[in-house]
C-alpha cells in the first residue's frame, strides 16, 4: 500500500500561501505553513502541479511538466544567496491579499529575477555554480528542450510553438541551431529560473520532511498542447503535419454535462510510447519523485481507456474509447523506478476495467464526501462504504468548499448529510472534517479552505470555466494556533497523528 498507516493532510497549492508579491512563494511564508501543518500534527501536505501554468493560470495546463513555476521563488532568499541586494528586492504589491496576482507577480518578479541572473553570470565561479552544474547535469534532458522553448516563445510573443514558423514547428536541426545561438543568452536565463526554483523547492520539501510531513504531488495525465513536452516529442501525440491534434481528449456526455466535456489536449500514441518503453512518461515520473513523496495520478481511467474526440468536433459527443497501456505501463515504471506510492484519481464514471487495473496495481483510490449524500447507503462514498486503501477529502480542487456546497446543494442532499452525520448542521464543516477523520480510509485530506471553514468565495476551481480560477489565497493571519489545535485534537482523536509509513 502506498499509505501504511493512518495519516491526514491539508491541501493546498503554493500560490495559495501569502506572499508579498503577487502570490503565494517558496520562501519564509511557506516554511511558516509547513510548521503550522507540523503544529496541527499532519503528515501530509498535498499540492496541485507545479509547472508554469498556461491558460488561465492553470496549472492543470503547464507549459511543461518538468518544469517549475518561476513565479513561485521568493526574492528574499537571493538576497542571502548574494544575488540581490537588499534594496534590489521589490516592495510588497498593493494587491488583494485573498486573491492572487499572476500578472502583478511575474511584473515585478521577472526584473528581479533577471537581475539576479546577471549577478549569477559574472560571478563565474562559487558553490552556486557547482549546485548549478550538478542541477544541469541531472536534469539536462529535459531542461534543454523546455529553455529553449520558454525563450522561443518569449522572441515569438507568446506565440503557441505549433504557430511558429514551420522549420521550428518541424524541430528541424538547421533552424534550432541557429535559434539556440541567437537566444543563448534567454535560453541560460530559463535554465536559471529553474536552478532557482528547484534549489527553493527541495529546501521547502526537507523542511517539510524533517517535521514528518510528506509532500502528496499531481500528475495530470494529459500534457497542454502548447507546452515544451508536446513540441519536443511530437511523434509520440496524434498530430498532424503542421503540429495540430487529429485527436483531443475529453470525457464523454454524463450525469453533470449533456455534450461530455472537450479538453482539446492531444492524445498519446500509445503504441509509439511503448516503442520507446514508455521513457517519456518514465522520465516524467522520475522527475515528480524528485519533488514530491507521494504522486495523486489525476484521471487514472486514462490509463485504461481515454475518450478521444476526432479535430473539429465542438462538443465531446462523438468521440470513442481507445484503450490505453493498463498494466503493461505500471510494470515496466515499477521495474524502472521501483515501488513509486501512487493515489489514483478515480473519479465520476469508472467501468469495472479501471477498478481492476487499480486492485491489481493496489493503489488507493479517492472518496469525497460531497459525493455521498442524496441517494442510497450503497453510495460508494459514503463513508460506511470504505475499505482501509482509500484517500478520502472533504472536496478537491474541483469542488465548492464545503461550506459554499452545503449552502447550495439540493434539499434532499442536505437532509440526508444532516441525517447520516447526526447533527442539525451548525457545525457542519467540522461535522464533515470529522466524519472524514474518523472514517476507516488510511489517509483524510482537506482543503485549507475547509479549516478556516470559508464559504464560495475561496472556491480554488470550477470545471467548464475558463476565468477566474486559481486565483483563492490564504489571509496570513488566519492560520491561528487556535484552528492548528482543533485539527491536531481530531487528528488525535482518530489515530492520524503517529503518521504513515516510510
Amino acid at each position: 500500500m502506498v499509505v501504511t498507516g493512518r495519516t491526514s493532510g491539508i491541501l493546498l497549492h503554493p500560490t495559495s500561501l501569502p506572499g508579498p508579491h503577487g502570490v503565494g512563494d517558496l520562501g519564509d511564508v511557506a516554511a511558516r505553513f509547513i510548521d503550522w501543518l507540523g503544529e496541527a500534527q499532519q503528515g501530509l501536505w498535498q499540492i496541485l502541479p507545479l509547472g508554469p501554468p498556461g491558460a488561465g493560470d492553470s496549472p492543470y495546463d503547464a507549459r511543461s511538466s518538468f518544469a517549475g513555476n518561476p513565479l513561485l521563488i521568493a526574492l528574499s532568499p537571493l538576497v542571502e544567496w548574494g544575488l540581490l541586494t537588499a534594496d534590489e528586492v521589490p516592495p510588497p504589491l498593493p494587491s488583494d491579499p485573498e486573491r492572487a496576482d499572476f500578472a502583478g507577480a511575474a511584473s515585478v518578479k521577472m526584473p528581479a529575477l533577471a537581475r539576479a541572473f546577471e549577478r549569477f553570470e559574472a560571478a563565474g565561479a562559487g558553490e552556486l555554480h557547482a549546485a548549478y552544474e550538478d542541477f544541469w547535469h541531472r536534469e539536462g534532458d529535459w531542461l534543454a528542450d523546455y529553455a529553449l522553448y520558454a525563450a522561443l516563445r518569449t522572441a515569438h510573443d507568446g506565440l503557441p510553438w505549433y504557430r511558429w514558423e514551420p522549420a521550428l514547428v518541424r524541430r528541424e536541426p538547421e533552424a534550432l541551431a541557429q535559434w539556440r545561438e541567437r537566444l543563448d543568452r534567454d535560453v541560460r536565463f530559463q535554465a536559471f529560473l529553474q536552478f532557482v526554483f528547484d534549489r527553493q523547492w527541495h529546501t521547502l520539501k526537507q523542511r517539510a520532511n524533517e517535521r514528518g510531513i510528506r509532500i502528496v504531488g499531481d500528475i495530470p495525465i494529459y500534457v497542454s498542447h502548447d507546452s515544451a513536452d508536446v513540441w519536443a516529442h511530437q511523434d509520440l501525440f496524434t498530430l498532424d503535419e503542421a503540429g495540430q491534434p487529429t485527436m483531443r481528449a475529453g470525457v464523454p456526455p454524463d450525469y453533470f454535462s449533456a455534450t461530455g466535456q472537450l479538453w482539446g489536449n492531444p492524445c498519446y500514441r500509445w503504441d509509439a510510447l511503448a516503442a520507446t518503453g514508455y521513457r517519456w512518461w518514465i522520465d516524467r515520473f522520475r522527475r515528480v519523485r524528485e519533488l514530491v513523496d507521494l504522486v495523486r495520478v489525476d484521471h487514472f481511467r486514462g490509463f485504461a481507456a481515454g475518450w478521444q474526440i476526432p479535430a473539429g468536433e465542438e462538443t465531446a459527443i462523438n468521440g470513442a474509447w481507445v484503450p490505453g497501456p493498463g498494466l503493461d505501463f505500471f510494470q515496466r515504471l515499477q521495474r524502472e523506478l521501483g515501488p513509486v506510492p501512487i493515489i489514483v484519481e478515480d473519479l465520476g464514471v469508472i467501468t469495472p476495467d479501471v477498478h481492476e487495473l487499480r486492485e491489481q496495481l493496489g493503489y488507493p483510490g479517492m472518496r469525497v464526501l460531497q459525493f455521498a449524500f442524496g441517494s442510497g447507503s450503497d453510495n460508494p462514498y459514503l463513508p460506511h462504504n470504505y475499505e482501509p486503501n482509500t484517500v478520502v477529502y472533504t472536496g478537491t480542487h474541483d469542488n465548492d468548499t464545503t461550506l459554499g456546497w452545503f449552502r447550495t446543494c439540493p434539499p434532499h442532499e442536505r437532509e440526508h448529510a444532516l441525517r447520516y452525520l447526526g447533527t442539525d448542521g451548525h457545525d457542519i464543516v467540522w461535522d464533515l472534517i470529522r466524519l472524514a477523520f474518523m472514517s476507516v480510509a488510511n489517509a483524510a485530506v482537506v482543503p485549507l479552505q475547509d479549516v478556516l471553514e470559508l464559504g464560495s468565495e475561496a472556491r480554488m476551481n470550477v470545471p467548464g470555466t475558463a476565468s477566474g480560477n486559481w486565483a483563492w489565497r490564504v489571509r496570513e493571519d488566519a492560520l491561528t494556533p487556535e484552528r492548528a489545535h482543533r485539527l491536531a485534537s481530531l487528528t488525535d482523536t482518530y489515530g492520524r497523528a503517529a503518521g504513515a509509513g516510510p
